[in-house]
């Protein structure tokens, strides 16, 4: 497509995994890695949970707000896998019920991943 007026940014390859970067394929052995420990005052305790059905920033919106509501969430991050299975961090001074994660993550309408 060269002397079309497109520019080449020399963007290359960097894996040979299908897609790219924010989409490609991972795999994942858990539906709920607990990462809580026993905080020290002001630490923050995070949790991650591996959640199916997200395409878009509007599924993360979705997903972000719900979680956020459980008391004691202090931050929601969402590592997006367009099509495939996203990760959620949950962070808090003291862990989360993972119950409430897994209920706010349906009322989004969403689901945490099935354990393989």
């Amino acid at each position: 497509m060269t002397g079309q007026g497109f520019q080449d940014l020399g963007l290359q390859a960097t894996s040979t995994d299908a897609g790219c970067a924010c989409c490609s394929p991972t795999s994942h052995g858990a539906a709920a890695t607990d990462t809580t420990a026993v905080p020290a005052t002001g630490d923050v305790v995070s949790a991650q949970f591996l959640v199916e059905g997200m395409t878009c920033s509007h599924c993360v919106r979705s997903v972000t707000e719900e979680v956020s509501a459980i008391d004691g969430v202090s931050d929601v991050a969402v590592d997006l896998r367009a099509g495939g299975v996203s990760t959620v961090t949950v962070s808090s001074a003291t862990p989360v019920d993972a119950a409430r994660v897994r209920e706010a993550v349906e009322e989004a309408g969403y689901s945490l991943a099935s354990v393989s």
